[in-house]
């Protein structure tokens, strides 16, 4: 890593053009505040957290990856990221070859627990190349994994209209933030007609759901904090923590507290 003029801490990326193996593996732990700028390559790559949560803007869309995701980049797509606290950093990089039976767009997968300990594994004993017959083996599992991994919905697309795209980034300013779509029409001078139609045509969804997956994701940052459940369903506009317990619910498949449990106190 290094420091610019304006002392933001780079990540150094890839030093090879092509692949050294059809599988590959990187291990690296970030400081808080660190960027990788945006760029693109010939094979694709899953980006797992370990610990701490990556944000990653890709082909328009932003995504974060919590420990149970990952956020899988087919080749040749530009992509950055930024880390806004210190993360574990595991990346599995493969040949286009190996890609053509994963999605085709970027996407966010369900880590399973095979694949974590695979990737613990690796790491532990810094393979980076899979060389040995047993690895090769795991490095066969792992990929089957990833073949059959869950796609979550867990990303926020963006917008390149101005005056949606400066709602958006309103939002995400302030998830907490409860002022209904006719408020934010009326700030960018739009009806709330038109603001409702461009959520739907650009982003493919509506203002309540881009919303509950902006809250879904800070919520995921919010809780590896000491604030208890409540303080952060309140800080997200919640009224009740049992609401946004239902809302995490169903979008992780577990409460806050077992996905605390889970994740982030068993570190």
């Amino acid at each position: 890593m290094y420091s610019d003029n304006m002392l933001k801490k780079y990540i150094n990326l890839p030093d090879f053009d092509q692949l050294p193996s059809p599988v590959y593996f990187r291990y690296s732990e970030f400081e808080a505040d660190t960027h990788a700028s945006a760029h693109q390559h010939a094979w694709g790559s899953l980006d797992y957290s370990a610990r701490g949560v990556m944000r990653f803007e890709v082909a328009g869309s932003r995504f974060m990856s919590p420990p149970q995701y990952a956020v899988w980049i087919p080749p040749n797509i530009q992509h950055s990221s930024y880390n806004a606290q210190a993360v574990v950093y595991r990346s599995v990089y493969l040949a286009p070859t190996l890609c053509e039976q994963l999605p085709a767009q970027p996407c966010t997968l369900t880590i399973s627990d095979i694949l974590k300990a695979i990737l613990s594994d690796f790491a532990e004993r810094d393979v980076n190349i899979p060389e040995s017959e047993d690895d090769v083996r795991l490095a066969q599992v792992l990929v089957d994994q990833l073949r059959r991994a869950p796609v979550h919905d867990c990303f926020l697309p963006y917008a390149s209209h101005p005056g949606l795209l400066s709602v958006l980034e309103g939002m995400q300013a302030d998830p907490g933030d409860n002022r209904p779509l006719a408020q934010w029409a009326s700030r960018v001078h739009i009806s709330e007609r038109t603001l409702a139609r461009q959520f739907a045509r650009e982003l493919g969804m509506s203002f309540g759901e881009w919303r509950q997956r902006l809250r879904f994701l800070a919520s995921i940052e919010a809780l590896d904090s000491p604030r208890s459940v409540q303080e952060v369903a309140f800080d997200l506009g919640y009224s009740t923590a049992s609401a946004f317990i239902a809302m995490f619910q169903r979008q992780a498949g577990c409460t806050p507290e077992q996905y605390r449990r889970t994740n982030i106190r068993s570190r």
